[in-house]
Formats: C-alpha cells, structure tokens, sequence
C-alpha cells in the first residue's frame, strides 16, 4: 500500500531521497543531478524581496539547484507562484555570485494533485498534463539558444493523455495511483526511481512519528477544506441575497451561486 503524496510528509519523504531526484531530474530533464545537500521549507537568509516564502524541497549540486513544490489546493494564482518560486532561486544565486553570469542552472518541478483552475490570456482554461516554462533565447525564425538552461515544469496526473512520455507518464502515473488507488496501484516498477519511492512510502514501513504527523497533516487539511467550504457557501448566501433584492429569479441567482433554487426560495421568504 502506497502512502498518499497528496500528504506533504509522504511527499516530502519521498522527494528527499537523492536517488529519487536523481532519477525524477534525468526523467524529466534529461540532465544528470547528484544532490550534495536537500532541505526541506527552505528559506533564503536574508530574505529574498518582501515575500516570505519557502521551498518544499530544495536540493543542490555544484552545478545544479533542484526546486520541488506540491500544489494541493485550487489557487487561481498556481502558476504565478511557481514562477516567482523558480525566479527567486535564480536571483538569489545572483546575489551570492560575484558576477551576474552563474555556472549553476535552476530547475523547478511543480507537482499538481488537483486540476488546474489557472487560465490563460484569452480567459481559456489550461488543461493538460506538462507544462514547460524555459529561461532562453529565440531568433525570429524560432531558433533557441541555450543561453540561460533554467527550466520550470508543471506537472499534472489529471491530464495524463496516450500520448504523454514514457518518462514524464511513470511519474504522474505514480502520484495519481498514490491518491486514487493506494492499495493496488499501477506503477512501472522496472523504472528505478518509481521502484525506490514505493518502497519508501510503503504505508506498512511508515514510522509511529511519520504516521503521527500524516494524520495530523490530513487533520489540519480537513478542518480548513471544511472551513474553506463553509466560508464560500456564506459568500454565496450573500449574493443570493444581493440578487433577491434587485429582483433577480431563482434561476439566475442559481446560475450565480451555485445555490439550488429551493434553498434561494428560503432565503427569499426570510426576507
């Protein structure tokens, strides 16, 4: 039975391990990375801008700066974040370097569990299952030059198609079987880092502690899913009740709330 990597201990137990990310880098990249250190909510001393963020995982090389997040909760900000994420593990390599130009190269690898909400410029929903975001050069002819090599990738098992990459599908089939079919998942365990991180958040081999902080994490998650629920349902009730007042019909104040009309029709005779 696999643990949940929608739980940030089992996500975090899981991606620390420097074999792992070697093989997840390699798949994903095509590059070789041999972690010398990896932290866990990392944050920069002294803080980087006004913003106190911190990283999930954050793992380094002599050459590398490997940055691996867990997006759990529908934000419409989602990939405004990870790109200020990506971009502050850059700039701080700038602050520490003598010069602007770094020999080190920053890649960052954002791991969706739920859809994406985020939409694109023309207000269309962005669906699908890779995302790249590279730091280099294009001529007008489309030429790319590899001038920078920082990359930024979104990854989302909801959108995993026939045609996603046999490397990019064994780990986003990883994640989604870990949420969705823990007891009896399909995994390709003839990939090396899918076989490692199963075994490392095999649920029977979880210590008392690690057990302990899971539960608590999925405590904590519930009690704000619930409060979260309960917030957006009074925001609701709110403009259900602007729109009685301006003498809007059920059935359009439905169509703005989500509210069923027998609930707007209560409301109505209570005011």
């Amino acid at each position: 039975m696999l643990g949940n990597l929608n739980n940030q201990v089992i996500f975090k137990k899981a991606f620390t391990d420097k074999f792992v990310l070697k093989c997840l880098v390699k798949d994903l990249f095509g590059v070789d990375f041999e972690a010398e250190t990896v932290e866990t909510e990392k944050r920069f001393k002294p803080k980087m801008s006004h913003i106190d963020f911190k990283y999930d995982i954050f793992a380094e090389s002599k050459d590398k700066r490997i940055v691996v997040e867990i997006q759990k909760v529908d934000y419409d900000y989602n990939f405004d974040r990870f790109l200020l994420y990506h971009n502050m593990a850059i700039a701080e390599m700038q602050r520490t370097s003598r010069e602007y130009k770094t020999d080190r190269v920053v890649y960052t690898i954002a791991v969706f569990t739920s859809k994406y909400v985020a939409k694109d410029k023309k207000g269309d929903l962005v669906e699908t299952d890779i995302l790249f975001h590279y730091s280099n050069l294009f001529d007008l002819e489309g030429k790319e030059y590899d001038v920078f090599g920082h990359k930024l990738i979104y990854l989302n098992h909801n959108h995993i198609k026939d045609s996603t990459p046999d490397g990019y599908k064994d780990w986003l089939n990883l994640v989604k079987e870990s949420i969705k079919h823990p007891d009896n998942p399909t995994i390709n365990l003839d990939n090396e880092g899918i076989k490692k991180v199963s075994e490392i958040i095999d649920f029977e081999k979880l210590s008392p502690e690690e057990m302990r902080e899971m539960k608590n994490t999925n405590a904590a998650e519930s009690a704000k899913e619930i409060y979260e629920q309960d917030a957006k349902q009074q925001r609701n009730i709110e403009i259900a009740m602007n729109a009685i007042k301006k003498n809007f019909d059920n059935e359009t104040i439905s169509d703005l709330t989500g509210l069923a009309t027998e609930q707007i029709e209560i409301l109505r005779n209570q005011m």
